[in-house]
Parts: structure tokens; sequence; C-alpha cells
């Protein structure tokens, strides 16, 4: 992701408006991997700021997202993460006890859709998600491992 000085310079090339709440947010996307949620990102700015809304975090995700900037996800952990990673093509781990969202660089290109089961779509690219644990949750949760 961008730095937050780049961030201000292109909502204002945009014309949009950069407040001391968005300058904010900037800072705490800036080398986030976690692939945040809105409401993650809101409760560390209320740490920094009180008075910032949760409203002023959603729409400050949707417009970076509007800009390229950000990537809103839905990997089904019940609620849209954000990933600040644009830059490189890459997939994604996702831990079925926690919810962690991690990066995965790995080369799939040859995965393709079987002739005829397109159902009439013509697909552009693919992500692939791999579910499983986390090594924290495999550490203090063993028995999960026999679970399908």
């Amino acid at each position: 992701m961008r730095s937050p000085d780049d961030l201000t310079k292109l909502f204002r090339s945009t014309g949009r408006k950069v407040t001391p709440q968005r300058q904010c947010i900037f800072r705490i996307l800036q080398g986030d991997a976690t692939h945040p949620t809105a409401e993650s990102v809101y409760m560390a700015a209320r740490s920094e700021m009180e008075t910032i809304s949760l409203k002023t975090v959603y729409q400050t995700l949707h417009e970076l997202a509007a800009l390229g900037q950000l990537v809103p996800m839905d990997v089904g952990t019940g609620t849209t993460r954000f990933d600040p990673n644009v830059e490189e093509s890459h997939h994604h781990l996702v831990c079925r006890s926690c919810g962690k969202v991690r990066d995965l660089f790995a080369d799939f290109s040859g995965l393709k859709v079987p002739p005829g089961a397109g159902e009439g779509f013509e697909v552009g690219e693919a992500e692939v998600v791999f579910r499983g644990l986390c090594d924290e949750c495999l550490r203090s949760e063993p028995q999960q491992l026999a679970a399908p």
C-alpha cells in the first residue's frame, strides 16, 4: 500500500477532502498485512482519535477501494476484509478457527475452467483461497487436526 503522504496526494488530486481522520486511517493501514476489517481499523483509529466515526472509516476504505488502493474481500469470515496488497498478484490463506487472512504468493497460472463447465462465463482471473489452521491455532487447538 502507498504511504500516508502518497494517499494524501492521491485523495487531493482526485478532489477528495483530506481530513485528520482520513490521515489517521492512512497511517493505520500502512504496513498492515492482516487484511483488516473496517471495525478493526475503527478500533485502532479510536485509540489515536476518539472522535472518529465508524462511518468515516467505512467511507474512507471504500474510497480507497474505488481508487484501486485496497481490494474488498469476502473470504467467508463473516465480514468484509480489505487487502492493501494491490501491487502483486496473490492468493490467500484463511484460518478456519480465528479468521486470520494471509497472502500466499504461488503460481496457479495453469488453473483453468474445464471446457463446457464455465456456464457461459468468460473467466478473466481466478483467486485461490486455502482454508485451514494458522500456526497459532494449531498450537492452541491440536484437537482440530482430526476435523475434516
